[in-house]
C-alpha cells in the first residue's frame, strides 16, 4: 500500500495560465481521497500529475515516499479509471481485463487467476466473453474498474468515473465503488464536481477553487465547520444561506434591506453570516425562542421532495432556503418568521474567510 504526498504542486502552462497554485495534500495510506470543486478548478489537472500524465512545474508528488515527478506513468504503479471507460472495443470483457497484465509479461496461469478472481468480485464472471458494446453503462465502468484491480496497484486514480451514468445508477456505484475501495484497502484519489458524490465516498475530502485548496477535511467536519463563503455555498444541497451584514457606527449589525441583526457578539470583522437550510425553524404567531436570530420572510415557493419539504422565501434583502420535514404548512405569498439559533449560525469576514 501507499501514501500520497503533493507538496506546493503548481501547474504553469504556456502563455502563463496558471491551473494548479501551490496545493499540499498528505493522503494517509489506505485512504479515498475525494477532490471536489467546480469545472476549471484544477481538480483532473491535479489527479493527472499524479498520474504522471501531466508535466509539474514546481513543487513535488510523493508516493509511498519516493519523489515520482521524473518518472514515466508506467512506472508509478498506479492504475486508473476514466470517464469514458477507455475499453477497447473489440475485444471481450476477459481480454481488456488481461491486457495490462499481458503488457507486462505476467505468466498465462497468473492473468486467469486474476482476471477470474476480481470478475467475481465485481459480479462480471457471466460477461466475461461479451464485448463493451453489449453491456449496459454499468457493466462498463465495472470492467473499466476490474481492468484497474487487476494489476494490484499501489494506488487507485479516479477521473469523474460515474459522470455519464444516470442518477440511480450513479448512486448503486457509489456504494459498490466505496465498499471495493475499502474491502481492497488501496489509497485512492477519485475527482468530481458532484459534492453529494464526495460527501458520500470521501475518508479525505479536498475542496478547490480556482486552482487553490479552499478545505482539508473530513466531510462532516467541511459540513458542518466550512472555512469560506464558497465552501459553505459548494457543500450542501441547498447550499448554506449566506446573508451580506453590514456594521454600524454603534457596533451593531444590519442586513441589506435595513433590518438590525441582534445576534452578532463577538464578531465584529462579519461581512457575512449564513445558516443550513435544515437548522432554521418557521413560525407564523408562535414564540420565538429568547436569544435566536428572527428573519421576517414572505414564501416564495414551496418545494416538496418527499419525507421534507424546501421554502423558498424573501428575507432581509436576500433569498434563503428553509427545509421543513413533511408537507409544508406555508403557500406563496405567506408572511412568517424564520428563526435561528446562534449556535447555528455561521459567521465570515469581507474576505470570505470564517470568523471563528
Amino acid at each position: 500500500m501507499a501514501t500520497v504526498t503533493l507538496n506546493d504542486v503548481r501547474k504553469v502552462y504556456p502563455g502563463g495560465v496558471e491551473a494548479v497554485k501551490s496545493v499540499s495534500i498528505a493522503i494517509p495510506d489506505k485512504a479515498l481521497c475525494v477532490l471536489v470543486g467546480p469545472s476549471g478548478c484544477g481538480k483532473s489537472t491535479l489527479l493527472r500529475m499524479i498520474a504522471g500524465l501531466e508535466s509539474i512545474t514546481a513543487g513535488t508528488v510523493s508516493i509511498d515516499d519516493r519523489v515520482v515527478n521524473a518518472i514515466g506513468p508506467t512506472e508509478r504503479d498506479i492504475a486508473m479509471v476514466f470517464q469514458n471507460y477507455a475499453l477497447y472495443p473489440h475485444m471481450k470483457v476477459y481480454d481488456n481485463m488481461a491486457y495490462g497484465l499481458r503488457n507486462r509479461g505476467t505468466p498465462k496461469d497468473e492473468i486467469d487467476r486474476r482476471v477470474r478472481e476480481t470478475a467475481e468480485k465485481l459480479e462480471l464472471t457471466p460477461l466475461l466473453e461479451r464485448r463493451p458494446r453489449e453491456l449496459s453503462g454499468g457493466q462498463r465502468q465495472r470492467v473499466a474498474m476490474g481492468r484497474a484491480i487487476v494489476r494490484n496497484p499501489k494506488v487507485f486514480l479516479f477521473d469523474e468515473p460515474l459522470s455519464n451514468l444516470d442518477a440511480k445508477l450513479r448512486g448503486q456505484m457509489r456504494i459498490e465503488i466505496k465498499s471495493l475501495q475499502r474491502s481492497l484497502g488501496v489509497t485512492s484519489v477519485y475527482v468530481t464536481h458532484d459534492q453529494l458524490e464526495a460527501m458520500t465516498l470521501a475518508d479525505l475530502l479536498v475542496v478547490m477553487n480556482a486552482g487553490r485548496v479552499e478545505q482539508v477535511g473530513d466531510p462532516l467536519d467541511i459540513y458542518e465547520k466550512p472555512a469560506s463563503t464558497f465552501v459553505a455555498s459548494f457543500i450542501g444541497a441547498p447550499p448554506m444561506n449566506l446573508l451580506p451584514v453590514t456594521r454600524g457606527e454603534g457596533g451593531g449589525f444590519s442586513f441589506a434591506d435595513g433590518s438590525a441583526v441582534d445576534a452578532a457578539e463577538g464578531h465584529k470583522d462579519a461581512a457575512t453570516f449564513g445558516f443550513r437550510p435544515e437548522d432554521a425553524d418557521v413560525a407564523f404567531d408562535e414564540d420565538v425562542p429568547s436569544g435566536a436570530l428572527t428573519l421576517a420572510a414572505e414564501v416564495e415557493a414551496v418545494e416538496p421532495v418527499g419525507a421534507d419539504s424546501f421554502l423558498y422565501c424573501a428575507a432581509a434583502g436576500s433569498q434563503i432556503v428553509v427545509r421543513v420535514a413533511g408537507r409544508a404548512k406555508a403557500r406563496p405569498g405567506d408572511q412568517l418568521r424564520v428563526i435561528v439559533r446562534p449556535e447555528k449560525l455561521h459567521w465570515f469576514d469581507g474576505s470570505g474567510k470564517r470568523t471563528d
